[in-house]
């Protein structure tokens, strides 16, 4: 009998576990089972960390340092639109040092080179080659589009509009400047071509009478030092007509007819469209009258150049 018992006992005792075996493993399984990954959705980042601060003056020198970096360790190139592209926040960032956003905040910045973009501990992920390849056929389908009458200049994305910002344009009126040594027409050409060259620690000359000047009075009476934004510099049908697209430190002149023939912009602007548009982007400036709003209606606009 005692053996009976232990032999019946064991048995119990066997389909117990088996049981619980089945259980457990059937729960493992519903609870915890989870498809991996693909391949290549495995990405380790590559994170730069600021150990400095950073301000605007030295900003230009820092992203150049940190390219050189880079190339020098990847196999693969990355440039300084590709590593800000990549981190958006760094344009945002830029774009909030402008005068006027500074201003809205209560805040009266009179030199704006002086103020932090980058603290220690910021970090920025430098794009790996499938970033980088994405971005380069972003920037391959970026350009600009200036309508002067309209007084807009829109970065566009094949036919979307991504960012969209007013500008000021030429006068419609020849004038003798110094810096040309002859009388110019003064108004904007209009033409397709591409952005040539980005200058980013620019000279800022008067060029009707070749003053240079180191600082700016502002809209509200303020006198400042002046922006480091970059300028681009375009050929419009294969000529460079010295009209560039630069930061007006006088907000009210946006919407008219006002410069020497520059395409004058904010200076939050004046970043997007630095970033947005490397050497080479395709750039067209028009001289459309006729607008088709959202509703469908057509609008006219004034014929601020008589043609």
């Amino acid at each position: 009998m005692m053996i009976l018992i232990h032999r019946n006992s064991i048995f119990l005792l066997v389909a117990v576990m088996l049981f619980l075996l089945f259980f457990n493993q059937n729960e493992s399984v519903a609870s915890y089972a989870i498809s991996p990954p693909e391949k290549s959705e495995i990405r380790s980042e590559i994170i730069h960390t600021f150990s400095d601060t950073v301000k605007i003056k030295d900003y230009f020198k820092e992203m150049e340092d940190i390219v050189k970096q880079y190339n020098s360790l990847l196999a693969y190139p990355v440039s300084e639109h590709l590593i800000v592209r990549n981190n958006s926040w760094v344009i945002d960032s830029l774009a909030a040092t402008d005068y006027y956003r500074l201003k809205d905040r209560g805040i009266t910045s009179r030199n704006i080179r002086e103020l932090t973009i980058f603290k220690p501990g910021n970090t920025l992920v430098i794009p790996d080659s499938a970033e980088a390849d994405s971005l380069n056929r972003l920037f391959e389908q970026t350009w600009l589009d200036i309508n002067l009458p309209e007084f807009k200049l829109r970065i566009r994305q094949r036919n979307s509009t991504i960012y969209e910002f007013p500008v000021r344009i030429g006068r419609d009126e020849h004038k003798y400047l110094a810096m040309a040594g002859r009388v110019v027409d003064l108004r904007t050409h209009t033409g397709e071509g591409t952005i040539v060259q980005h200058s980013k620690d620019p000279d800022f000359i008067n060029p009707s009478n070749n003053h240079v000047y180191h600082v700016t009075r502002r809209d509200d009476g303020v006198v400042t030092d002046l922006p480091n934004v970059p300028w681009l510099v375009p050929e419009i049908n294969g000529v460079r007509y010295g009209q560039l697209i630069h930061p007006t430190t006088n907000l009210e002149t946006l919407g008219k007819a006002y410069s020497n023939g520059c395409i004058g912009t904010s200076e939050a602007a004046a970043w997007y469209i630095y970033y947005y548009a490397p050497v080479g982007t395709r750039i067209v400036i028009r001289y459309d009258l006729e607008l088709v709003d959202e509703k469908g209606d057509t609008l006219q606009l004034e014929n601020v150049y008589n043609r």
